[in-house]
């Protein structure tokens, strides 16, 4: 009975021995972790999607407004392999403006700075129109020559190949700069005429007005050749023509008729034509040239007495205003 006791202890003893030896002997136990979430900037910001442009089209110098998303900071416009700078005015509104590229149809597209770009969009860029801001002088006389029929165009936006419009015909012109232009006035009859600038077909400037001034104007009249029974009155002035015909009026002097009042005198009043003399007749205008004409006189009387001058243009030229003159 004692042995068996003896044997009962010694495996209870055993047993409790392996089961705490085996127990040192099992795996660490595995806890599950949770993976750690991405921090905030590693987020994948939205792709570039342009929306509307507007306008769809412009010239060089135009601001260009796009709308869209995935728009930043430093995000620029590319016209072809063009890149312009772009402002951000909010989180879907960028504007550019036009940089200055030949005319033509370009493609669009947007880059940010991480790379990502838009798909590319069409885009026309228009011929600049010129400007036109004056026209120096702005007056040119119907008989000017040379230079003094030359005119300035000033403005901005010309180029070597932009051509004057004169009453809506090209003219020869002389490019300057891209900020002057300058032409002969053409050979036409007076009155106000319109100056263009144009660059291409569908770039034209707006009007201006040069003024053709054909209407006769005298400057002075002073007595020339004498002769037994004629002199001349030189007759000085711009605008003559041709065929201009000059008024006379003179009034009768009271040494010619002593015994008339002043309430009695008369006033001659004829008109003289240049080229029209016949030897019938007794006075004669002789037209020299623009600025000068020869009026003949054949007075009955060597007294001297006022006599007015007025120089008509043919047609609807206009007419000078009278001039007087002392004169027999």
């Amino acid at each position: 009975m004692a042995r068996l006791l003896l044997l009962s202890i010694t495996l209870f003893t055993f047993f409790i021995v392996q089961t705490t030896s085996g127990a040192d002997d099992l795996p660490p136990r595995q806890t599950s972790r949770k993976a750690p979430s991405a921090p905030a900037d590693a987020v994948k910001p939205p792709p570039v999607n342009v929306l509307s442009i507007i306008p769809a089209q412009g010239e060089p110098g135009m601001t260009v407004t796009l709308y869209g998303t995935g728009f930043s900071e430093k995000t620029t416009v590319f016209l072809a392999n063009v890149e312009s700078p772009a402002i951000l005015l909010g989180p879907q509104q960028i504007s550019f403006d036009i940089p200055k590229l030949d005319p033509g149809l370009y493609a669009l597209f947007l880059k940010r700075e991480d790379g990502t770009t838009s798909r590319a969009y069409n885009f026309s860029i228009l011929p600049l129109k010129p400007v036109v801001t004056s026209v120096s002088p702005d007056t040119v006389y119907s008989c000017a020559t040379g230079h003094e029929r030359e005119v300035t165009v000033s403005g901005r936006y010309f180029r070597d190949g932009s051509q004057v419009m004169f009453d809506g015909a090209a003219v020869r012109s002389r490019f300057i700069s891209t900020e002057s232009l300058q032409f002969t006035a053409p050979q036409v009859p007076g009155g106000l005429h319109q100056v263009q600038v144009k660059n291409s077909e569908d770039a034209v400037s707006g009007v201006l007005g040069l003024v053709i001034d054909g209407r006769p104007e005298i400057t002075g009249i002073t007595q020339g050749e004498e002769s037994v029974n004629f002199y001349n009155l030189i007759i000085e002035g711009r605008n003559f023509q041709q065929n201009s015909a000059l008024v006379v009026m003179e009034d009768h002097s009271l040494e010619e008729s002593p015994s008339q009042s002043l309430s009695q005198l008369t006033l001659d009043v004829k008109r003289i034509t240049s080229g029209s003399w016949s030897a019938t007749e007794r006075e004669q205008l002789m037209f020299i040239n623009c600025n000068r004409m020869i009026y003949r006189r054949n007075p009955y009387s060597s007294y001297p007495k006022n006599i007015r001058i007025q120089v008509v243009a043919p047609g609807n030229g206009g007419e000078s205003s009278m001039v007087s003159v002392s004169a027999p």
